[in-house]
């Protein structure tokens, strides 16, 4: 018996110190920076983004929700411009994420940022025509053809501005005809609000082509025929985001911003032809 009764008071000392120990290690503070991650990205956030990251984004969304489940996301896309003077009209915007970086910097230019812009995707540019090809074309020089009907976005419009830049870019080549910039303005049939739009023009053959970056042909698929643009004229495309001044949870639009950049945003972007945001 009394041997019996050591042993139950060994027992009882080894089971102490064993919990004594566990209770040690559950103290340490890692559950600590979890509850402030979570809290950080908790509550609901309002994103503006630009035409082009619907794809993207609408995935992102459902990744982000998901593994931060405090947080409920509400996205609402359009041309970067529009986008940019809605918010300085006081759209509830937490998050503004364009195609380009000076739609941003207006809002960091009229203190409406909170923060300097974070750049977080490239993209190049491409041709798009009707699946059958009505027109024919086989290089973008094709473009200034008499005739032709091209689709273009409003001049405000970040595609719009990059477009310039890549006609101008073509203009150079030594095969491209005189006047290749006036004859394809020249063949402008419409001016859409966003990117997206003029997408939806050419699969529809209401246009016989666009420019429009490389992930809105990449998502279309088969609903458009991509015409390769020579790689010495294309015009790399920066997108950036800010979160809003005016935002009422700063801290859950900074983590998103974050986010964006880390590897899982990244991955997202990447799988609909995204390119890394440059530097």
């Amino acid at each position: 018996m009394k041997l019996d009764r050591r042993l139950a008071g060994l027992v009882l000392t080894v089971v102490t110190v064993v919990a004594a120990c566990s209770g040690a290690d559950t103290a340490t503070p890692t559950a600590t920076p979890t509850a402030a991650a979570a809290s950080t990205a908790a509550g609901s956030l309002t994103i503006y983004a630009a035409s082009s990251l619907t794809a993207a984004f609408t995935e992102m969304k459902t990744a982000y929700q998901t593994a931060n489940p405090g947080v409920t996301l509400t996205l609402s896309f359009g041309a970067s411009s529009t986008l940019e003077t809605q918010i300085e009209q006081g759209a509830p915007a937490d998050v503004f994420a364009s195609a380009d970086t000076s739609n941003p910097q207006k809002l960091v230019g009229k203190s409406l940022a909170a923060g300097a812009i974070t750049t977080f995707a490239g993209n190049l540019l491409t041709v798009i025509v009707p699946p059958a090809n009505p027109a024919g074309i086989k290089t973008p020089a094709d473009l200034a053809r008499t005739g032709l009907k091209f689709v273009a976005a409003g001049d405000s419009v970040p595609i719009t501005k990059y477009a310039n830049m890549l006609l101008a870019n073509l203009a150079k080549q030594p095969s491209y005809p005189a006047g290749f910039v006036a004859a394809v303005s020249a063949n402008i049939v419409s001016k859409e609000d966003n990117v997206a739009a003029v997408v939806s023009k050419i699969e529809l053959a209401e246009g016989d082509a666009a420019i429009v970056y490389v992930t809105d042909a990449s998502t279309a698929g088969s609903k458009v025929t991509t015409i390769t643009v020579p790689t010495a004229a294309n015009v790399p495309a920066t997108y950036g985001a800010v979160a809003v001044k005016a935002s009422s949870n700063a801290a859950a639009a900074a983590a998103f911003i974050s986010w964006l950049v880390s590897p899982g945003g990244q991955a997202i972007l990447a799988k609909y032809g995204f390119l890394p945001p440059p530097g």
